[in-house]
């Protein structure tokens, strides 16, 4: 670690949560020690912390009060993990219609967010301090497995109106004193990713960050224009957001010469499980209880393929108890042999964005579209299919306070912008959205060929 690194990772990040009230340098500390618990006494602690939230929970916030009492489930009474299942899975539509009676009625730095729609259901919902320090100290716990640390230069390959949006000047600042650079990755014409690639020669980067399919298209470029970039000193790239393909694990370590971390997770349901060097893909068990349930519901042993559920332990100001993901897994109960005590996802099925392609050939990512949509007031579920260079079709389930018009208006606007002035878009009004059998909306059916 350099002398920057350290100071940066030792003082100056430590600095920057203090002065924001988070507690994230305490969190990560207490992570990297209870990492190494056995599996036994990793449960006893989610058990505790299980216990103590859902108590929580039942004082403070409206909708959890008057469901517990409803089904007369007592907190006080938890024995057992097992016993998490007698509470009901909560879905998008429930947090959307308990939107006011799901904050504590003592939240602490609630801040408003919204997912990017990338099952077709789009969400807002709240997260309060405590969770933004103990997924910040998750992501950094697992960043450290790999060798590398905050202030170690990092190059962000990504797409994000929050992210991109909120580049004001302290933002900018902090980035810039941490070594971080965000690279867009929406378009992805041959000139965009000449300068990406150009970005991150003159950055030389110790790590990347950014979607799997961005990183690999990035790196067939490189490789089709002969351009070496194994030489720059970068040791891990990190990828989330979608599913990790083989293929593209493979283009990207040989391309850019590292390993390739894999991370799952997501606004709503929070920093879930990264990939460690031995390959095992660890739950954030301290913060994160992880079942997998069947179309009933219900829960799964070890080795079955059905529903990603998750309760989220710091989450008390806007809590996620069960919570459906959409997204489909397995788990093991294997050891990795890391050594951590971390219980493993031995599969993540579903998380899929596509790239779309303009009339002019620009290839641009799938969550550019999605994102015109995640925004717009009463959109319940949608799929975007991409049927030809000249016709891109939207499906949009409505709620009460969809305004048509509006939406329309904005839809075709912001389509045209990016595909191209003369494409025409279709836009209809399907009481329901099937869906695949992954338990995904597809929103992006396939790549166009041109």
């Amino acid at each position: 670690m350099s002398v920057y690194t350290s100071f940066c990772s030792t003082i100056l990040f430590p600095l920057h949560e203090a002065l924001k009230k988070h507690s994230t340098v305490k969190v990560r500390r207490q992570m990297e020690q209870s990492q190494w618990l056995s599996p036994d006494q990793l449960q006893q602690l989610q058990l505790k912390n299980l216990k103590s939230f859902l108590i929580d929970v039942q004082q403070h916030v409206p909708y959890y009060r008057q469901l517990f009492a409803g089904i007369q489930f007592d907190p006080n009474d938890l024995s057992d993990l097992q016993q998490l299942a007698q509470l009901p899975l909560l879905d998008k539509p429930s947090i959307r219609a308990h939107l006011e009676e799901l904050k504590a009625d003592n939240a602490v730095g609630l801040s408003r967010f919204n997912t990017g729609g990338s099952s077709g259901e789009p969400l807002i919902f709240y997260i309060g301090n405590k969770r933004v320090s103990h997924d910040v100290a998750a992501k950094w716990r697992a960043t450290r497995w790999w060798g590398v640390d905050i202030g170690d230069p990092e190059a962000v390959i990504w797409g994000s109106p929050i992210e991109l949006g909120s580049q004001d000047k302290i933002r900018l600042l902090r980035d810039k004193f941490l070594r971080t650079h965000l690279i867009p990755a929406f378009e992805m014409s041959d000139q965009k990713l000449d300068g990406f690639i150009q970005d991150i020669q003159h950055i030389r980067p110790k790590m990347l960050f950014g979607y799997p399919s961005a990183l690999a298209h990035i790196a067939g470029h490189a490789e089709k224009k002969g351009i070496v970039l194994n030489n720059l000193g970068i040791k891990v790239a990190f990828v989330t957001s979608e599913r990790l393909y083989d293929h593209q694990r493979g283009k990207i370590q040989t391309i850019f010469g590292c390993p390739v971390a894999n991370g799952y997770g997501g606004r709503d349901a929070g920093f879930i499980a990264h990939q460690c060097p031995e390959g095992g893909m660890h739950i954030t068990a301290e913060d994160i209880i992880v079942e997998i349930v069947d179309p009933e519901g219900q829960p799964m042993p070890s080795g079955e393929l059905g529903e990603i559920v998750v309760t989220h332990l710091a989450t008390r100001d806007f809590p996620f108890i069960r919570y459906r993901t959409g997204d489909m897994g397995v788990l093991s109960d294997k050891i990795c042999a890391c050594g951590r005590g971390l219980p493993l996802l031995a599969e993540v099925q579903g998380r899929t964005t596509d790239f779309v392609v303009a009339q002019n050939g620009t290839v641009l990512h799938g969550l550019s579209l999605i994102y015109v949509l995640r925004d717009l007031e009463g959109v319940e579920s949608f799929k975007i299919t991409q049927d030809s260079l000249d016709k891109t079709s939207v499906q949009i389930v409505r709620a009460p306070s969809f305004q048509q018009s509006v939406a329309e208006d904005r839809i075709i606007t912001e389509f045209k912008k990016r595909l191209g002035q003369t494409v025409n878009i279709v836009i209809d009004y399907p009481e329901f959205i099937a869906k695949e059998q992954s338990g995904k909306f597809r929103y992006v059916i396939s790549h166009v060929k041109h």
